[in-house]
C-alpha cells in the first residue's frame, strides 16, 4: 500500500508521543495542520509536480504531487481519520535550521511545551532539597540531600545553549553541572532538532508503507536495516528520517520480531529464548505459518478459515491510536493469517473523542467496544476503555488457546510505584490463561524493576520464556520526559517474555 502522501495521522501520533509511561502527566495531543510554503522554497519545490496530482482516498486532498506514480493496490477501507484544520502562513523549516530553544520555538506547540516544562520540572542540581524518592540508580534525585539543605526546590528555568531545553533553575547551576549535563546535551539537541522537523512542513517519505509481497521474498529480521530492505521500503538515507520511521514501526514489528518463524530470537547460546519459550512460540507459530491449502477464488477453492490470531495489548495508551496503516505493516509479514487486535487500557482512547465517540454500554455491547472491521480483510481492531481483570472475570474473552492468543505489554510500568497497583489483580488472572505474555521497556533498569516485581508477588507461579535484553527493533529516537528533562528513554528499548506455569503430568509403569 504505497502512497505519495505524507499521513497526518503519522505526525499527530509522533506530536502526542506514543508509549508515555502511564506515571507520568500525559499530555494532549498538539493539534496539526499543513504550511502552505512560498512559491520560491526550493526545498519543498523538489517534492512537487503540478501533473498528476495523487487523490487520497481515506485522508482528502494532502498537497502533495507525484511524477510517474506506478501501479498501486488500493487503499483498504476503514482508514479515514478527522480532518485537520489548516494552518496558513507558517515558515518552512530547512533541515540546516532545526535548533531552536523551546521558549522562542516557531512551533506554539513546542512554545506551550517549554511552558509546562518550566512550571512542573524541578532543577536537578545537588544543592536543592531531594523532593521524592529515587526510581533509578542514575536518577539526578539521588545526588540530592535527604536532609534540610541550603536551597528548596526551584523550577527549570534556563536553558541551555547547546540542546535549547530547560534544564536548571539558573545559569550558575547550569554551569556548576555542567559535567553532569554533558552526558546527555547531545541527545537532548537531537530530541530538540527531531520535533521540530515533524513540524518542519516538508514532505515525509519515511511514513509511506509497502503493501502486500510475494511469500517467496523472505522478511530478513536481523536488524532495522535488512528488515526495510527485504520488506521493500523506500530508501532512507538519513538518520533523522530513520528515527522518525522507527518511532511508529517499533509497535508492530517488535511483535513480528517474536512471533515470526525467522525471528532473531533463538533458543542457541545468547538467543535468550528458554525452553519454555521454545514451546509456547512454536505453537503460535504452527498458527501463522500454515502451509498452504490449496485456496481458490471459485466454488472448488474454498477452504475453512481457522480463526483469527488474537494479540491482546494491555495497558494500551497511545499505541492504540497509531494510523492504521502501521498496524496494517503485521498482516504483510503473516500473510496466511488474520489477526484481530484488542486494545484494553482506560487510556485506551484518551483524547480521541471526535475520532470515535464512546458507544453506550448495552446488553449487546456490555463493555462499550469500538470495533474497527475495515481495517484489512487480514485484521480487525477493537478497543475497551476498561481493566483487563474487569473482562475477565466476566469471562468476555473465554477461552483462551495457546495456539491463537498472547499478551503484549508495551511499558506496563509493573514494578513503577505510581502503576504497580493496577496490576496486581490483572497479573494472576493473566497467568492463569497459559499464554505467553510478552513486556517491553523504557530501559533496562525499567525491565529489571518490572521483572523483579513479577517475582515477588507471583514468582513460583511463572515460567520465564524470554530473558530480559535489549530489542533489536527499538524505537532509534529518544523521548523526553517533560517532568524531568534529565530523564530520556527510548520506545519498546529491551523485550523479555513470562507465562503461568505449566505442570506436566507423567506416568509411571507399577509392575
Amino acid at each position: 500500500m504505497q502512497s505519495n502522501y505524507t499521513c497526518l495521522r503519522c505526525l499527530k501520533s509522533l506530536r502526542s508521543g506514543a508509549g508515555l509511561s502511564g506515571a507520568s502527566t500525559r499530555l494532549k495531543p498538539l493539534q496539526n495542520g499543513r504550511w502552505t510554503p512560498r512559491a520560491n522554497d526550493q526545498y519543498f519545490q523538489s517534492s512537487l509536480a503540478p501533473q498528476n496530482r495523487r487523490k487520497a482516498s481515506s485522508l482528502g486532498y494532502q498537497g502533495q504531487y507525484a511524477k510517474n506514480e506506478p501501479v498501486e493496490l488500493p487503499t483498504p477501507g476503514g482508514l479515514a481519520s478527522t480532518p485537520l484544520p489548516e494552518v496558513v502562513g507558517r515558515p518552512l523549516l530547512q533541515p540546516n535550521n532545526l535548533f531552536h530553544f523551546f521558549s522562542n520555538s516557531p512551533a506554539p506547540e513546542i512554545r506551550r511545551r517549554a511552558a509546562f516544562i518550566k512550571s512542573h520540572a524541578l532543577c536537578s542540581h545537588p544543592s536543592h532539597h531531594q523532593t521524592r524518592l529515587p526510581s533509578t540508580p542514575p536518577d539526578p534525585e539521588a545526588k540530592k540531600p535527604t536532609v534540610a539543605a541550603s536551597l528548596p526546590p526551584a523550577h527549570v528555568k534556563f536553558e541551555c545553549p547547546d540542546c535549547g531545553i530547560p534544564v536548571s533553575c539558573s545559569e550558575e547551576h547550569w554551569a556548576d553541572d555542567y559535567e553532569s549535563h554533558l552526558e546527555i546535551c547531545d541527545t537532548l539537541r537531537e530530541i530538540n532538532e527531531d520535533d521540530h522537523d515533524l513540524r518542519s512542513g516538508r514532505f515525509f517519505p519515511e511514513f509511506e508503507y509497502p503493501g502486500p509481497q510475494i511469500e517467496e521474498a523472505l522478511v530478513n529480521m536481523t536488524s532495522w536495516d535488512t528488515y526495510l530492505y527485504s520488506r521493500e521500503f523506500r530508501a532512507i538515507n538519513e538518520a533523522r528520517s530513520m528515527r522518525q520511521s522507527t518511532r511508529l514501526l517499533t509497535y508492530p514489528v517488535t511483535i513480528a520480531s517474536v512471533l515470526h518463524e525467522l525471528s532473531p530470537y533463538t533458543i542457541r547460546r545468547g538467543g535468550r529464548l528458554t525452553p519454555e519459550g521454545l514451546k509456547s512460540l512454536s505453537a503460535l507459530r504452527y498458527t501463522l505459518h500454515p502451509p498452504r491449502s490449496g485456496a481458490g477464488l471459485d466454488i472448488k477453492g474454498l477452504r475453512p478459515n481457522p480463526p483469527p490470531v488474537r494479540i491482546f495489548i494491555l495497558g494500551a495508551r497511545a499505541e492504540s491510536s497509531l494510523p492504521r496503516e502501521v498496524w496494517v505493516q503485521l498482516t504483510h509479514m503473516f500473510p496466511r493469517v488474520s489477526f484481530h487486535l484488542i486494545f484494553i487500557g482506560p487510556e485506551s482512547m484518551a483524547n480521541r473523542d471526535s475520532e470515535f465517540p464512546l458507544p453506550q454500554r448495552t446488553s449487546v455491547n456490555p463493555f462499550g467496544a469500538i470495533v474497527e472491521d475495515r481495517i484489512s480483510h487480514q485484521m480487525k481492531i477493537s478497543t475497551y476503555v476498561d481493566y483487563y481483570h474487569t473482562l475477565h472475570q466476566a469471562g468476555h474473552f473465554y477461552p483462551y488457546d495457546p495456539y491463537f492468543d498472547c499478551f503484549m505489554l508495551f511499558h506496563p510500568g509493573l514494578g513503577h510505584p505510581a502503576s504497580s497497583h493496577e496490576w496486581e489483580d490483572t497479573i494472576p488472572q493473566l497467568l492463569e490463561t497459559k499464554v505467553p505474555i510478552f513486556c517491553t521497556g523504557y530501559t533496562e533498569w525499567d525491565m529489571e524493576r518490572d521483572q523483579k516485581w513479577v517475582e515477588e508477588k507471583v514468582g513460583g507461579e511463572v515460567d520465564l520464556l524470554m530473558e530480559p535484553g535489549e530489542n533489536r527493533f527499538r524505537s532509534l529516537r529518544w523521548d523526553l520526559n517533560d517532568l524531568d528533562p534529565a530523564d530520556i528513554s527510548c520506545g519498546n528499548w529491551g523485550i523479555w517474555a513470562f507465562r503461568g506455569k505449566r505442570y506436566e503430568t507423567t506416568t509411571k509403569d507399577i509392575e
